[in-house]
Formats: C-alpha cells, structure tokens, sequence
C-alpha cells in the first residue's frame, strides 16, 4: 500500500510542472521574415534605395566636378600667380568641405527617412502579432528570428511575488 502511495506521489509530482506547461500555450513567429515580406516594408525599401541612388548620383557628380577642377588647376598652376594659385586651392577646400558636409547630411536624411517610413510598419507588425496571438489564446509569442525575445507576454508575471520572497 505505501508502495503504491510512493508511486502515485511519485507520478503526481512528475506530471504535474508537464500539466502546468501544458496549459500554457506558446507560439512563435519569425519577425524579421514577416516584416521582409509586407508588402509596404517592400515598398519603403524601394523607396529609400531609389532616395539613396539620388544622393548617390548628386554626391558622384559633384566629386567628378571637384576632380575636373582639381585636375584643371593643377595643370594650370605653373602659368598662374601665387595669388591666383592660393585662391584655387581655398575654393578647392571649400568645394571639398561642402562635399563632405552633403555626405553627411544625405546620410543623416537617408536615416532619418528609413525610421520614418519603418516605425510605423514596425508597430503595425507588433500590433498584428499581439492581435493574432490574444484571438487564437496564446499566452506567449516568441520571436524565432536570430536573436529575438517574447513578443507577448500575457501569462503570470512573478517580479512582485519575487520581490516579496526577497524582502523588498
């Protein structure tokens, strides 16, 4: 009779953690392949690649346009003045200067551009995500993509009962 009291005490405390795990329902989705494939992150991609080969092509441009120059005045240097020679060197700088300034300045904009347009589409995801998983009684969704986290989160949160066990 103990015996089999050991033995049901024994299965009880086995199958019980497996029951409670049961019963909490986990699904995943990978992220990053979702948000590559929505048709509006598609199109802002190609919306900011057309941006970034406009910036591309101004920033080409006025580098040819710094070289001609550059390569006119280093030939013509010997038949010009020193006054002549040093006022080309200084717009040279300055051209340069203003170059490196548009770089930036296309980069910062691309940037910006990209958070612009993603943000939304990013929350939109999130938002279609918690909605599915609350619809189809999922107390947890994780992220499968490379180092991706918990998407929703709905089951028990132990932080207060934690802080109570250590005092505080």
């Amino acid at each position: 009779m103990k015996s089999i009291l050991k033995l049901f005490i024994a299965t009880f405390l086995t199958l019980a953690p497996i029951s409670a795990i049961a019963q909490t329902n986990v699904a995943h989705i990978n992220v990053q392949q979702l948000i590559s494939e929505m048709p509006e992150v598609i199109s802002a991609q190609n919306e900011l690649a057309k941006l970034e080969k406009d910036y591309t092509t101004q920033i080409d441009n006025a580098f040819k346009e710094f070289q001609t120059k550059a390569q006119t005045y280093s030939a013509d240097a010997a038949n010009q003045t020193d006054v002549t020679n040093q006022a080309r060197q200084k717009e040279l700088e300055s051209m340069q200067t203003n170059l490196q300034e548009f770089r930036d300045s296309a980069a910062q904009e691309l940037q910006k551009k990209q958070m612009d347009l993603m943000t939304p589409l990013l929350e939109k995801a999130r938002d279609a995500i918690n909605k599915v998983g609350k619809e189809q009684g999922f107390d947890y969704v994780i992220d499968s993509s490379p180092n991706g986290g918990i998407i929703l989160a709905d089951g028990k949160d132990l932080l207060e009962d934690v802080k109570k066990e250590l005092g505080f």
